[in-house]
């Protein structure tokens, strides 16, 4: 079986771009593969939250639900501010291009690198949360937790490699499952405490725990402030939907909000419920059971409703992972677009997703898996702090654009770097929501940061940093490359003769690709330059090069081959097979192939590797004779 073979059977047969926007989410579809994280945090927010508080004794459980109400506030501020996002900028891009067109180069990339580093570790802890739950049913598993790990990331990659409407629809069983299964659990939960329609009541806990220590003052302040922090793990994922906008049917916008708000309204229904029953039932966390898992047993006793409740609660934990492979790819397309990412994670597999993006994302949360024994505990403190900062900066972000906004008079617009806005009521007060919001984020980031900071926290601060130099050193490399390759002084000299026939495949007109033609001229006076246009902008944009510099192209075969699909080297293969085989059979076919070649070896991964991919598929040809054409690139 050949590798084509193989991979069609892996991922199935490519989708036409055309059929693009068949392959867009419609709100459940939505709903399931960008709310995955946020609602599976309630499997364990409240007990975040207990988990502090317990220090003090199970007599200071009691603040578990002031502290769940707080948080569920500082959720629907976040989520207003993200509605307000989505709808300011349709195209996507959530933090970093909020950050971008408002606050600057420097901000949005910190929002950047927070949010990637945030998606590894998405994808990180919650599969190994959902080993966690299957080696505690199974404890014999356990010694395999971290190929069971490896696998579930495997098994992801695999679903979303298969197209975004295709994982949705898988991923759309275990989420709603969930939601249904502790909603009921809520809802007999609540009946029974108020022993509505004479049922039987529920018993409280009765077990007691003395306090480790007494704490008064700033301390216990500090101690709330932490409590109130963990909690905060329910705000993981909001940041989801506003990333991936594009990814809806349209009108995106407004499919997308519409969905923002119900996953708001779902999360928030099963946090605070959870957390009242929690509280007023007195129950205690502990290492055995989670704090859900009482819940239910207690509720609905250990029955099928309990089962449920574990099964798709672990479910929901693997697909939670999903998050981070809908948003991972889509910030790296942004990131690369503007030339701070190799620009090979902008282009989109055969399945129309990001597939570059989604395979560098499985290997880096494997490489975490590996590193820390798939011990979701001990990758807690590092998760959740990246996207504190992002959440404090797009809100930022959005006060800056609201206080533009704020000074048009009715009937006025204002074009931003990105976006147009014009006039709306009301934006001083959503000014105001976005500066109570950034403030309450960026203090659960610095409490968040000196609490763990010790257990791992620092690992955070020392690598967005370092992603940030890496960013803008690809910048600077991609704008040497631009330099090197401009067209405004050029050589047009002529030679002899030596060729039937050159084909000159190239992806546009820049200084490389044009001295690749001129190098074919000098060899034949049959060339043909053969290039894929995927969409109309890459073919207007191409014809207006190619006609820019019509001395160099007059007497040229141009085959400008309009393709549906991705796979570009498809049709090139194609159209020299035919030359080679069709139109001079028994003849040697040239091809000049041009590539750039940067002088620094780790550069070269930058770049797609286009030039080399067609080598190694040419050579699969008698009478096809391969010539590189090298154009050298400076150093950094």
């Amino acid at each position: 079986m050949e590798f084509c073979d193989f991979k069609r059977l892996l991922i199935g047969e490519p989708f036409p771009t055309s059929r693009e926007s068949h392959e867009r989410l419609d709100k459940l579809r939505g709903l399931a593969v960008f709310a995955s994280d946020p609602i599976s945090s309630n499997a364990y927010a409240t007990e975040a939250i207990m988990h502090v508080l317990i220090v003090l004794g199970s007599g200071a459980l009691a603040m578990t639900l002031p502290l769940g109400l707080a948080v569920a506030f500082l959720v629907l501020m976040v989520i207003f501010s993200y509605i307000q996002t989505i709808l300011h900028y349709p195209d996507g891009g959530g933090a970093y291009t909020v950050s971008k067109d408002n606050l600057g180069e420097m901000p949005s990339l910190l929002a950047a690198a927070a949010l990637l580093i945030d998606y590894v570790l998405t994808v990180s802890v919650s599969v190994a949360a959902g080993v966690r739950a299957v080696t505690s049913a199974f404890p014999e598993v356990f010694e395999y937790r971290v190929i069971i790990a490896l696998l579930a990331i495997l098994l992801v990659t695999w679903l979303n490699l298969r197209g975004v409407r295709e994982s949705g629809t898988i991923f759309a069983i275990p989420t709603y499952a969930f939601i249904i299964g502790v909603l009921l659990t809520i809802i007999i939960g609540l009946i029974r405490y108020f022993g509505l329609f004479g049922v039987e009541t529920l018993t409280m806990t009765q077990e007691v725990v003395a306090p480790v220590t007494s704490l008064t003052g700033f301390a216990y302040v500090w101690l709330l402030l932490r409590a109130f922090s963990g909690g905060c793990t329910a705000l993981t994922g909001i940041e989801a939907i506003s990333n991936g906008v594009k990814a809806f049917k349209k009108p995106e916008a407004r499919n997308a909000a519409i969905t923002m708000v119900a996953m708001g309204i779902i999360a928030m229904t099963l946090f605070i419920g959870i957390t009242f029953l929690a509280t007023h039932l007195s129950l205690v966390p502990n290492e055995a059971e989670s704090i859900l898992s009482q819940l239910t047993r207690k509720a609905t006793g250990t029955g099928f409703l309990y089962y449920w409740v574990q099964i798709f609660t672990a479910g929901i934990l693997f697909m939670a992972a999903n998050t981070g492979y809908q948003d991972f790819p889509r910030l790296a397309y942004f990131l690369a677009h503007d030339n701070f990412l190799p620009r090979w994670l902008k282009n989109r597999g055969d399945r129309l997703v990001f597939s570059a993006g989604i395979v560098t994302l499985a290997i880096f949360s494997s490489l975490l898996i590996i590193i820390f024994r798939a011990d979701e505990i001990a990758m807690l403190p590092l998760y959740a702090l990246g996207v504190m900062l992002c959440f404090s900066l797009s809100q930022l972000g959005m006060f800056h654009l609201m206080g533009r906004i704020a000074h048009l008079k009715p009937g006025e617009m204002l074009q931003t770097k990105v976006t147009m806005v014009h006039y709306e009521k009301g934006s001083k007060w959503k000014r105001i929501m976005n500066a109570i919001g950034s403030v309450i984020t960026f203090t659960v980031f610095v409490v968040l940061l000196l609490t763990k900071f010790k257990e791992g926290a620092w690992i955070i601060a020392l690598l967005i940093p370092i992603l940030v130099y890496i960013f803008y050193s690809i910048k600077k490399h991609y704008l040497n490359v631009s330099k090197t390759l401009s067209t405004r002084v050029l050589d047009t000299k002529k030679v002899a003769v030596v060729a039937d026939v050159v084909v000159v495949p190239i992806a546009d007109i820049h200084r490389g690709s044009l001295r690749a033609i001129q190098y074919a001229k000098r060899l034949s006076n049959d060339v043909r330059v053969i290039t894929i246009a995927t969409d109309i902008q890459d073919k207007d944009q191409f014809l207006e090069r190619w006609n820019r510099f019509s001395e160099i192209t007059d007497g040229l075969k141009l085959e400008l081959v309009e393709y549906d699909y991705r796979d570009v080297l498809t049709p090139i293969v194609d159209y020299i097979k035919h030359v080679n085989q069709v139109e001079f059979p028994h003849e040697l076919t040239t091809v000049v192939i041009p590539e750039f070649i940067p002088e620094r070896f780790g550069a070269q991964y930058l770049h797609n590797q286009t030039a080399t991919r067609l080598r190694a598929l040419l050579r699969n040809y008698q009478d096809i004779v391969i010539i590189e054409v090298p154009f050298q690139i400076d150093s950094l």
